[in-house]
């Protein structure tokens, strides 16, 4: 998809409403830029914990976790616990 935006007196440029909301971009989002010649790229730069921490919440909801007793006991170790 190509957008044509304008830059502002500040030097910003503005990502339009639909693809603010395809991205989820909200205020204070960090973003990559590179230059290749007169070609800028932007990636939003999304978070890996917070993708690594969704996965463990739907693990959890789902019962696919085991406390950390419940693995000693299973792998026959002692945790020097009461």
């Amino acid at each position: 998809m190509t957008i044509t935006v304008r830059v502002d007196g500040k030097g910003r440029l503005t990502i339009p409403g639909r693809v603010r909301k395809e991205l989820a971009v909200k205020p204070g989002d960090t973003f990559f830029l590179e230059h290749e010649g007169l070609v800028l790229h932007y990636a939003k730069a999304d978070n890996p914990f917070d993708a690594l921490a969704a996965q463990a919440i739907n693990e959890y909801r789902g019962g696919e976790t085991a406390s950390l007793d419940d693995l000693a006991r299973e792998l026959n170790l002692d945790l020097g616990g009461a």
